[in-house]
């Protein structure tokens, strides 16, 4: 499911970063000289196309068999990729400019702290991005009953519940020192797959910037 989803995630963050830093749509390495930290990295899967727009990656995960993971696919595809294994809170990893979270929100249970602890790791004129589930019935058909009947998820991976929608996450940032620039839904359809969209009821990407 991650697979599918990446390449509709790259498309917001590319618009994102030209957006934010006024670059050339068509430049290879949008990033070069600028730092970037994946926040939740699993096994790389944002880190290394991250590597190939040229930034300073660091990606950090909670799993110490996904930072393995990573760091001997990094190797073998010939990108240099700082991994870390543990909680965002223990590390002092510094700032970074551009600082990615990808559905991980959800499995978060105190979102306040971690959105203020995401918000202190980005440099002043720096462009967070964060991607979650909406808490709607939407995505508690197709999230969670529908993708762990079909066996797209293992049984247990998403808890609802924990779901946060938009007008509980965009306060969260602003009272970080955030301001939210742009915000899309991620839709299903069979004809189109996932894709951007305007509904934001399944899933959606923002990004947020912290003033210079």
């Amino acid at each position: 499911m991650l697979h599918r989803l990446n390449p509709v995630r790259l498309r917001f963050i590319r618009e994102g970063i030209d957006l934010h830093w006024g670059g050339d749509i068509t430049a290879r390495q949008p990033l070069a000289g600028k730092s970037a930290l994946d926040v939740g990295c699993g096994a790389g899967l944002l880190c290394e196309p991250l590597a190939r727009l040229g930034a300073e990656v660091t990606g950090v995960d909670a799993a110490p068999e996904n930072v393995r993971a990573a760091a001997l696919h990094a190797d073998g595809a010939g990108l240099d990729i700082r991994y870390l294994s543990g909680e965002l809170a223990e590390l002092d990893l510094g700032q970074f400019d551009l600082v990615t979270c990808l559905e991980v929100l959800e499995h978060v249970a105190d979102k306040n702290a971690f959105i203020v602890e995401l918000a202190s790791t980005l440099a002043p004129g720096g462009l967070l991005v964060v991607s979650t589930p909406n808490r709607s019935p939407q995505s508690r058909l197709l999230l969670v009953e529908g993708a762990e009947l079909l066996g797209m998820v293992p049984r247990g991976t998403h808890h609802w519940e924990d779901f946060i929608t938009p007008e509980e996450l965009e306060p969260l940032l602003r009272a970080a020192g955030l301001e939210v620039v742009t915000t899309s839904g991620i839709g299903f359809r069979p004809d189109k797959g996932l894709h951007l969209s305007e509904d934001r009821a399944l899933n959606y990407i923002l990004t947020a910037r912290r003033p210079a």
